[in-house]
């Protein structure tokens, strides 16, 4: 029978990732359409794409799947095929990584979710069958002209604050469940002016696309593939780029650099950086923003008690790590009040 999932460890995984020197592709997609029996898709996947020595994170519910992955270049047009076998995505739109990193994943993981994007949504009447127009990046930058426009980022904090669109709004939360009741609430006075919703590849932003129309919302956009197809259409089309900064992602690499602007700082000494990463003491693993100076003063971690847990013997910190919960453990050295922002779009 097959091994349907990973049996070894972590840091075998990234040394295996390191000795290979293929080529690799890093893709993300998503797609909203049913499936009748999410473990079965999820089995059927992943002996598919083990095959093809595909890596990444796939998330499958319901109501479709959710895939940030890399691939062998050499194998990318059998992944292709292998995709497009499903009749509901056939043809699908693949976003290619603006910013590529063969060692962006290390493992394949498929997860059966009730949701391929965590909603909260609990509202029987709510389809996703009625969701926001498209646009491209073209169309993007010809309606943010309008001052009539109001952009809207469906991303979290940590993402928003090291690169975004020019005049976005920020729905101020650490997750996206979080952000959907508060986006409806925080522009109920502008429900007929042109809202356009954006996210990095396009799966949370046409989800409150229609999540907006839903609660009485008239004008709803949402830029088609997000913040990667955005770059690279750009990119193809010598269009003028309105994305500054860095395009948060949600792998190894942590980000890509879209525009030369550094927009966030250092999280200790605030120094003009927008490098994140993980504390390197296990038992906090704080998600932060490190500048090189602090980098080495701090060994990598976010506080001198995180420094001095990682000089301990391992048998000590792992003795000190048990019963630890981190949860969501992301750094948020300000949320900006909502009241504030809702008075900017009237502006």
């Amino acid at each position: 029978m097959a091994v349907l999932h990973n049996r070894v460890s972590r840091k075998e995984l990234k040394e295996l990732a390191a000795k290979d020197t293929r080529s690799r592709q890093t893709i993300s997609f998503y797609c909203y359409f049913p499936i009748a029996d999410p473990k079965v898709f999820r089995d059927d996947w992943y002996k598919g794409l083990k095959m093809l020595d595909v890596m990444g994170r796939i998330y499958v519910a319901n109501e479709g799947i959710n895939a940030q992955i890399n691939c062998p270049v050499e194998n990318t047009e059998k992944l292709r095929s292998f995709i497009y076998q499903e009749p509901a995505m056939n043809h699908l739109r693949l976003n290619l990584a603006v910013d590529e990193n063969r060692n962006s994943f290390y493992v394949l993981d498929i997860k059966v979710r009730k949701n391929i994007v965590a909603d909260g949504i609990d509202d029987p009447a709510f389809s996703m069958e009625n969701k926001g127009k498209y646009v491209n990046a073209h169309q993007f930058n010809e309606m943010v002209k309008d001052p009539n426009t109001l952009v809207i980022d469906m991303r979290n904090h940590y993402e928003y604050e090291v690169g975004r669109f020019k005049n976005a709004i920020e729905i101020p939360s650490d997750t996206f469940r979080e952000q959907l009741p508060m986006a409806s609430d925080m522009f109920q006075e502008e429900k007929d002016r042109n809202i356009i919703m954006y996210c990095t590849g396009g799966i949370r932003c046409e989800k409150a696309s229609a999540w907006m129309l839903h609660k009485g919302y008239t004008n709803v956009f949402h830029l088609e593939g997000g913040i990667i197809n955005y770059v690279n259409q750009v990119k193809q089309q010598n269009l003028e780029n309105e994305f500054i900064g860095k395009n948060f992602v949600f792998d190894e690499r942590l980000g890509e650099r879209i525009s030369d602007d550094i927009i966030a700082s250092c999280h200790i000494c605030g120094k003009s950086c927008d490098t994140h990463v993980n504390c390197e003491n296990s038992s906090c693993h704080l998600l932060f923003i490190q500048c090189d100076i602090c980098k080495e003063k701090y060994k990598g971690c976010c506080s001198d008690e995180c420094k001095k847990m990682i000089e301990l013997p391992e048998e000590v910190q792992k003795e000190k790590r048990k019963g630890i919960d981190k949860g969501r453990n992301v750094f948020n050295k300000s949320r900006t009040r909502i009241d504030s922002i809702s008075e900017a779009t009237k502006k």
